[in-house]
Parts: C-alpha cells; sequence; structure tokens
C-alpha cells in the first residue's frame, strides 16, 4: 500500500484560535454557529456561537483535528459550519472525497497518537507530513462494519433518510412535555423492597442515570427524565421507576415511543453546554428553552424522527 503525506491530500491549516468564553453566544431559539474545542466528545463541538464579524465560519464536511491536550489527534468530519478554539488545524480535501473516505483518514490520523505526547511533542507542524494510504482500501466499510466508525458511516448512507431533507423549526420544551419533578426515595427503602424489575434513577450521567433494579417503583415510565442537579443529563426511561433527589420528569404531550424518545434525547443532550455548577439545569430554566426538531406543518414532524432512528444500523436492537 502507497503512502503519501497527509498534505497531499488535504490543504492543512491552523483554525480560528478563538476564545469560546469571548464569544457572543447565540439565544434561546436562535440559529448559532458549532464552536469546536480540543474535545473528543460531540464532534469536538463545545456549543454554539453567532457569527464573527471578522470573518466567515468553516463550511460543514471539513475535518478538524486536535494538536495537544488529553484528546490529542481527535479528528472529526464536521456536520455544520464552525469556528475553532486554539491548537486545531482543519483539512480541507484538495479533491472530492466520499464521507467513507474522510472517516478513513480521520482514523488514519487518530492511529499516530502513540508519536506524539500531550506534555511533550505535540502535533502542531509535523501532523502535515503524516504518512497515509493514498487510497482507501476497498474493503473498508466492511472491515469496520462492527465498529463505531463504521456504524457512523452506514448511517449516512444511501439509505438513510438524511437529516438535511427535513425542514426544521424551534419548538418550546414547555409545549412538548409537562416538565415536573419526581417522588425521591431513599436508597434505604429500596433495600427494604429488594431488588426486582424496576429501575433507580439518579443524577449519574451514564448508563441511562441507573443504580441498581428494585421491587418498588412510584413513577410511570415512558418519558424522559433530566437530571437537574449540574448539566442535565437526559434519558429515556421505558420502563416504570423510582428516583433519587434533583431527577425531573418530562412527560410527553404527545405519542412517543422509544424511537421518538431516542432522537429527542440527543438534541436534548446537545443542549448541556448551556448548564454547570454555577447554573444548573432547574425546572424553570427547562421551561425556557426552545430545540430545534424536525417539522411539518408548523408542528414536530414524530414520523420522521421515527423513521430516522429505525433508520439507523442496530436500530432493530433497540
Amino acid at each position: 500500500m502507497k503512502l503519501i503525506s497527509l498534505n497531499h491530500i488535504f490543504d492543512i491549516e491552523y483554525g480560528n484560535q478563538f476564545d469560546f468564553s469571548k464569544m457572543a453566544k447565540v439565544k434561546t431559539g436562535e440559529y448559532g454557529i458549532n464552536f469546536v474545542s480540543r474535545s473528543s466528545k460531540n464532534f469536538g463541538i463545545m456549543g454554539k456561537v453567532k457569527k464573527d464579524i471578522s470573518c466567515e465560519p468553516y463550511g460543514k464536511g471539513l475535518i478538524t483535528v486536535t494538536l495537544g491536550g488529553s484528546y490529542l489527534l481527535a479528528s472529526f468530519i464536521q456536520p455544520d459550519r464552525f469556528y475553532t478554539a486554539q491548537n486545531i488545524k482543519v483539512l480541507k480535501p484538495k479533491q472530492i472525497l466520499t464521507f467513507n473516505e474522510k472517516l478513513f483518514y480521520c482514523l488514519c490520523i487518530q492511529q499516530n497518537r502513540f508519536r506524539y505526547s500531550s506534555h511533550g511533542r505535540e502535533a502542531n507542524v509535523s501532523i502535515d507530513n503524516l504518512l497515509v494510504p493514498k487510497k482507501m482500501p476497498s474493503g473498508f466499510s466492511k472491515l469496520f462494519l462492527n465498529n463505531t466508525a463504521a456504524t457512523l458511516s452506514k448511517s449516512i448512507g444511501k439509505n438513510r433518510r438524511r437529516l438535511e431533507n427535513s425542514r426544521w423549526e424551534y419548538f418550546k420544551l414547555s409545549d412538548l412535555f409537562e416538565i415536573t419533578g419526581s417522588r425521591t426515595t431513599s436508597l434505604k427503602k429500596l433495600h427494604d423492597y429488594g431488588q426486582g424489575r424496576y429501575p433507580y434513577i439518579t443524577t449519574r450521567a451514564t448508563n441511562n442515570g441507573v443504580k441498581g433494579f428494585y421491587n418498588f417503583y412510584t413513577d410511570e415510565g415512558n418519558i424522559l427524565t433530566v437530571d437537574s442537579a449540574v448539566l442535565g443529563y437526559c434519558s429515556y426511561q421505558s420502563l416504570n421507576f423510582s428516583a433519587s433527589d434533583h431527577v425531573e420528569k418530562l412527560i410527553p404531550n404527545f405519542q412517543m415511543n422509544k424511537y421518538i424518545a431516542l432522537f429527542l434525547v440527543t438534541i436534548l443532550n446537545l443542549e448541556q453546554y448551556r448548564y454547570n455548577y454555577g447554573r444548573k439545569c432547574c425546572q424553570d430554566r427547562m421551561k425556557q428553552i426552545s430545540i430545534r426538531l424536525p417539522a411539518k406543518d408548523n408542528q414536530p414532524d414524530y414520523e420522521f424522527m421515527e423513521a430516522y432512528v429505525k433508520s439507523l444500523p442496530y436500530s432493530s436492537s433497540l
């Protein structure tokens, strides 16, 4: 397999090197520009900002690569227009590349992390000369079919309902859901009932917030729960459940199933940048926000949301 320098395939440049804390943030209901930081989560997107009059944002479909820090060489295909923080390079293909080809080069770049150190040798200038395959192997998609990268690649394939084909509009969260608190149950009480089939939901931001199963419940399922202790981690609860303190409920004002719920959970978890220890995700704040959703006839297009999730790989296992 012939190897060539990365800069033979991409035009490579430093990003904007903006400071997120100094950028103008978008208000509720406004459309913003993605701000890419040195993170390994959510395509590196830290939040949304207003357009800077000094320069145009980068276009969607370009690749960003982090040059230092804990997530060295984290590489993402950006899904929308964006600005960047410091120590991020932007890769523009010299020739048209497919999504799979871009994804392949993201993986190639990330496989070179061992060459660098977050405290010593950082990937600044030298990343331009990384040696990568000249062409994507013909069996790449099949080879990675069962890992996350291939799952993402396939989800953007020809048979998927593309998100960009839908019209998106803003809707107040309080119009979609009744926002209320759950009943607080202590672990001591649950231990008295013993282990069972009903989940105990906490403010932990992993595993749907579940911390054990018990033979007791206080709240009905098929709703969304939100951590109001800090960042507003949202998850779908299909079963009846009990909960710890600071677990809020979003009870749908529409017919919700697991597919629609998982679409909405993904959207709501993108809102976490709004919250921190000094600004917690409380009921009052949730009642003020609007979220952007696929729309039809000025109403949320739940049919599209369900069909989109069903079109993703392994959705039949949900």
